[in-house]
């Protein structure tokens, strides 16, 4: 009996050692084949949707710059609770929920109870990454879900493509993240180097950039005259085009070599390495260099970003449905 007792007070022990911390094997016990499960779920969503690793990569992003990873991004409207969807930064451009609920559906089948969809969103991205062809590394788990959302904070927290780069670096330092980790995000968090934009969000620099009524003089002209054929001057805001023109499906470092020869799509992009006496610049021409430097980088950034103020302990919930609290 005082074998057993003394077992049970270890086991005891080693749970309130892990209370408000993230650990790489929170689920080791509880749900051991969680990596499995996203892995499969993001296979069949590829096949249909090819962009699906960059819109999940995006809502984690998001997801963490609004009051810390906590899966907020993910809930409806309900009472009591007015969506991040509808924010600005997100209404009509995140996406990829329906696989995020089909994730959250295989784990509640396997380990209900368990997973949380914030745990989901950095699983899900660091598995779309690496199917990219992007670098692994072990993701810390054990966040909860919080019960509210925050769209204000949307609003005001998650980095614009039209922000001057003093702004978005005040942004990134306000979540405890440097000029490093910027120029890493921006190029993978932000999903620019496998996403698209939208031809609104970068048509300004191609016709009347800061209302001169010329195109924007940091931009290739080879490469403006592209854009101009995909967003015409009164054509259509919504027309999509590939964030990395060279590689648009792969994780690579090319993102950095095409703001090296001027051909960031958006601003806020180019302007990492276009502003002058900027630190980011050296940072850009180190990653634009070596490939394996920037993965190296971009890990050790994608794991500062998802340790942003995680609900964990007694905090939050594990919700049983993504779309809403329990």
């Amino acid at each position: 009996m005082t074998s057993l007792m003394q077992i049970l007070k270890i086991n005891i022990e080693e749970k309130i050692v892990l209370v408000g911390q993230l650990t790489e094997t929170f689920y080791s016990s509880s749900c051991s084949n969680v990596s499995d499960v996203v892995r499969n779920i993001l296979q069949q969503a590829q096949q249909s949707d090819v962009r699906i690793g960059a819109k999940l990569i995006r809502l984690h992003f998001h997801d963490c710059f609004v009051d810390g990873c906590d899966g907020s991004i993910l809930l409806d409207n309900a009472d009591g609770i007015q969506s991040e969807k509808d924010a600005g930064p997100n209404m009509n451009s995140a996406d990829g929920f329906d696989v995020v609920d089909d994730i959250k559906t295989a784990l509640e089948n396997v380990c209900p109870g368990v997973v949380s969809c914030a745990d989901i969103l950095a699983l899900a991205s660091q598995i779309s990454v690496t199917l990219g062809g992007g670098p692994s590394w072990e993701v810390s788990l054990g966040r909860r879900d919080s019960r509210k959302a925050n769209p204000s904070g949307a609003n005001s927290d998650i980095p614009s493509p039209l922000e001057s780069l003093n702004n978005i670096t005040s942004k990134f330092s306000a979540k405890g993240l440097d000029s490093t980790d910027l120029v890493a995000l921006s190029e993978s968090s932000g999903a620019h180097t496998f996403g698209k934009a939208k031809c609104g969000t970068f048509s300004h620099r191609l016709y009347n950039f800061s209302n001169t009524g010329n195109p924007d003089p940091s931009m290739d002209s080879t490469y403006l005259n592209t854009l101009r054929l995909t967003c015409p001057q009164d054509g259509n805001d919504t027309t999509l085009a590939n964030l990395d023109y060279s590689s648009p499906y792969g994780f690579d470092n090319n993102y950095y070599t095409n703001l090296q020869s001027n051909r960031g799509l958006l601003q806020t992009d180019q302007e990492l390495f276009s502003t002058s006496g900027a630190d980011t610049v050296a940072t850009v021409n180190r990653f634009g260099k070596s490939q394996s430097e920037f993965f190296n980088a971009f890990v050790q950034s994608m794991i500062k970003m998802g340790n942003i103020s995680p609900l964990t302990g007694n905090n939050g919930e594990i919700r049983a449905d993504c779309k809403r609290v329990n």
